[in-house]
């Protein structure tokens, strides 16, 4: 298995400084693709992960035969949280390795920087995370939800009867491209409702960053005024989250006072708080471990096998939306890929239009030949004192994707 850092692939062989690169001895017989997330920097502990499941996905579609004859072999990448070396390393898989397609990228940021890249080589990236829309590339899948189906039913969900009746927004996120242009849209959203300008608040901070303190004072503040329900639209991202949760239960604020709606917070940001101090605070995806139903179960069981019988250096206990979104990925370009009966990037896109794929959510996910989105179900989940997400509400249907928002 070929890993490359800032420096080059890591073999078998010794590290060589770049731009040489150790090549392992791929037969004719394989086809590669690329793994672009981070095992180190801020968005470690969530995105390294997302490597394993691509290699968990691949070594499943091996197992009954590979893609057309071909065995996959997946080259794994550590761009080190460092929005610059993902464009870097995937050029340098497009280019150099010949990989098939990339999975990759977590921050809005970091896709940002590949596209060009993508966009350039006539490669194709699939990106496992709800974002901010309001992109089309041909050369990126974008395997996730944007905000009409996942971020508004969340919003919705607290404004309405079922929630909070929440009447006023603190929004806090980290400063870059994916919270701007989700607090936004969400502006533009209020005031379609009527909602006055009054009503919300918006405060950004520089990825890495842990000290919530004034914030959370800020947060108290804005509450204490009148108005109405107040709740946190939270946006902050990698090890942030886990700083501003904790932060906010050492202030001794609860959900039922000012809830937090966490745009980006999964179960793997739970690991290690005491979330009975949390418990009621919500999160929003395509995906949440407490899905119910035997495929789920299936892929829990997977997961936690594969972890073990790979020395896999996470949680065998825990799953989140953006590696199940990963595992996805992977299966969808196989199907397209052996449907085109081709590698080739632009055949296996013509391929895209009517796939499905059921995948562990429970939902059955699909394309189109409109656009490469995918078609998702979306759950809103409530924080338990077990470090999980309940299942708070969940869609009836996987919704059509609207890549861009009206309210931008």
């Amino acid at each position: 298995m070929a890993h490359l850092t800032r420096r080059g692939f890591v073999g078998s062989a010794a590290l060589l400084a770049a731009p040489a690169i150790v090549r392992p001895a791929f037969a004719a017989d394989t086809v590669k693709l690329g793994c672009l997330f981070s095992s180190s920097g801020t968005m470690a502990n969530i995105e390294g992960r997302l490597n394993h499941v691509v290699r968990m996905a691949a070594d499943e579609i091996n197992g009954r035969g590979g893609v057309s004859g071909r065995t996959i072999e997946v080259l794994t990448s550590d761009p080190a949280s460092d929005w610059p070396l993902y464009a870097q390393i995937g050029r340098q898989m497009l280019q150099q390795e010949k990989v098939a397609a990339l999975f990759g990228c977590w921050t809005s940021v970091s896709r940002k920087s590949v596209l060009p890249v993508v966009e350039q080589n006539d490669g194709l990236l699939f990106y496992p995370l709800h974002f901010e829309g309001d992109e089309n590339s041909k050369n990126v899948v974008y395997v996730n939800s944007p905000p009409a189906s996942s971020v508004l039913p969340a919003v919705d969900y607290l404004m309405g009867p079922d929630g909070v009746g929440a009447k006023r927004f603190f929004m806090i996120g980290s400063d870059y491209v994916w919270p701007r242009t989700i607090n936004k849209q969400l502006k533009g959203y209020w005031k379609s409702k009527g909602i006055p300008e009054s009503a919300w608040r918006e405060e950004y901070v520089p990825f890495g960053f842990s000290n919530f303190q004034t914030l959370v004072n800020q947060v108290r503040s804005f509450a204490s005024q009148p108005g109405g329900q107040p709740i946190v639209v939270l946006t902050v991202v990698g090890s942030s989250i886990p700083d501003f949760l904790r932060e906010f239960a050492n202030q001794g604020i609860a959900a039922t006072d000012v809830p937090i709606l966490g745009l980006d917070m999964v179960e793997a940001d739970l690991e290690g708080l005491d979330t009975a101090k949390l418990v009621g605070h919500l999160n929003c995806w395509a995906y949440l471990q407490a899905a119910k139903g035997e495929r789920n179960q299936k892929f829990l069981a997977d997961w936690a096998a594969y972890v073990k019988a790979k020395n896999v250096p996470f949680s065998a206990d825990t799953v989140i939306d953006p590696m199940v979104s990963a595992y996805d990925s992977v299966h969808l370009w196989a199907l397209a890929a052996a449907k085109a009966g081709s590698f080739a990037v632009p055949e296996v896109r013509k391929a895209f239009a009517g796939l499905s794929f059921a995948d562990p959510s429970g939902y059955t996910l699909t394309m189109t030949g409109e656009n490469n989105y995918v078609s998702r179900g979306v759950f809103i989940g409530s924080v338990n004192e077990k470090r999980g997400f309940d299942v708070l509400w969940q869609s009836p249907d996987a919704p059509k994707p609207v890549p861009f928002s009206p309210y931008g």
